[in-house]
């Protein structure tokens, strides 16, 4: 499936880059990555990324104007400065950077230096996304990811002294040694960054599906009861100072980009997480890497060499595909609105599809009334708005419009009956 055929290119572009290669594991880490110090491994996968572009943009009709990127992985900075000098020239030979853009990086503090910051903005990225996790030292041991303070906050001073237009900051909860008065005082020293956006991720612990992870001790893990103190502690600080709840994770300055467009109920959310661009067509590149375009979704092969096999014989080196049905479109339009929004208009879902509300959905809302009941959220003939104590729990309201699930669930019942 090429973006000719679905139609790609008539709108602005957000693109991807996958850079899976990592100096070290981090234990609790469940990306597709390649632990390595070898850089003739990623140069050879820039030739590769160059040798995509071309096939994808040849695809593509149009201007081939890009209003959003962002690298992720892996570690993008573990790009030596001159590969990313010639991955971001291969870039800007297929592609027009419009000059109000949103361009992201996922960036190491460990590993990246004032000098290198410096040259990533001279390259084009304005957004930045710094990696903690958790300060605390024996925390820090037990993930193998040691990581002091000073140097993470070098790194930041130099993304806004280079001009960058937003650091946002990831943490994990859950992770072993936890408890909420430890992690508390890494939310001190977080806040006092002032990061523009931060992510609260909760650690899932699946040792049988993510090696590395074996590598953490159970019983060091904190006890679901710890971890919900931590949460409620963190919602509580962030609020008190300021950040305002996006949603799946996400908190942000009221000012930001993100706030302001929640605000205005422009949010939107794709694979790169919570967006201002709703009109994007986003294009992917390098080992499984998901596009969205058209009316279809693919995904890239998940290794390297399958990856460069597919590209050496000139093809795009897509694994699967999805062609999203017209009740997949719709469905996606309630989830995305609850994610963003924290409410739903069964009146626009009508409009936008040619629907009747409370009739197409009728098993969900007796799912969503059961959620009500609980406190989640409140059920009007017309709509349905989450609840302040249901805002946390979006996943789970949103997971009621989700078909895939309620048919695996139907699947696993039939078979304990059998």
């Amino acid at each position: 499936m090429s973006a000719r055929d679905t139609g790609a290119g008539q709108r602005p572009l957000s693109l991807y880059f996958h850079i899976p290669f990592c100096n070290t594991i981090c234990y609790y880490c469940a990306c597709n990555k390649i632990i390595t110090k070898d850089h003739s491994l990623s140069a050879r996968y820039v030739d590769y990324l160059s040798r995509e572009m071309a096939l994808q943009a040849e695809a593509l009709p149009g201007a081939r104007e890009v209003v959003q990127m962002h690298f992720g992985g892996g570690t993008p900075t573990f790009l030596l400065p001159e590969e990313m000098s010639r991955l971001m020239a291969e870039i800007r030979k297929h592609f027009v950077f419009q000059p109000d853009g949103e361009y992201s990086i996922e960036v190491d503090p460990r590993k990246v230096s004032r000098e290198r910051v410096f040259q990533l903005a001279a390259e084009g990225f304005n957004r930045m996304s710094v990696g903690i996790q958790d300060f605390d030292p024996q925390v820090q041991r037990a993930v193998n990811r040691i990581q002091s303070e000073d140097e993470t906050r070098q790194v930041i001073e130099a993304a806004r002294a280079a001009g960058f237009r937003s650091v946002s900051i990831d943490l994990i909860y859950g992770l072993p040694h936890q408890n909420a008065e430890r992690f508390g005082k890494t939310l001190d020293r977080v806040l006092a960054m002032a990061p523009e956006r931060l992510a609260l991720y909760n650690y899932a612990h699946l040792p049988t599906r993510f090696m590395p992870q074996r590598r953490i001790h159970e019983a060091d893990l904190p006890v679901p009861e710890e971890k919900l103190r931590i949460l409620a502690q963190a919602i509580e600080r962030l609020t008190q100072e300021g950040y305002v709840y996006i949603g799946m994770d996400h908190f942000a300055r009221p000012d930001d980009e993100l706030a302001v467009a929640q605000r205005e109920h422009a949010l939107q959310r794709n694979f790169q997480g919570y967006s201002t661009h709703a009109e994007c067509e986003m294009l992917a590149f390098g080992i499984s890497a998901i596009a969205k375009f058209g009316n279809g979704f693919s995904q890239n092969q998940r290794e390297l060499e399958p990856y460069y096999e597919a590209l050496d014989k000139g093809e795009l080196p897509v694994m699967r595909g999805w062609h999203i049905s017209a009740d997949e479109a719709l469905r996606n339009t309630a989830i995305q609105r609850l994610m963003c929004d924290f409410s739903l208009s069964f009146d626009a879902i009508d409009q936008a599809h040619g629907i009747e509300f409370t009739n197409y959905f009728a098993t969900e809302l007796a799912e969503l009334q059961v959620l009500a009941d609980a406190g989640l959220l409140s059920l009007s003939p017309r709509g349905l708005q989450v609840t302040p104590a249901g805002r946390m729990l979006v996943r789970v309201i949103a997971m009621c419009f989700d078909a895939h699930l309620r048919l695996d669930r139907e699947k696993r019942r039939y078979s304990r009956v059998i």
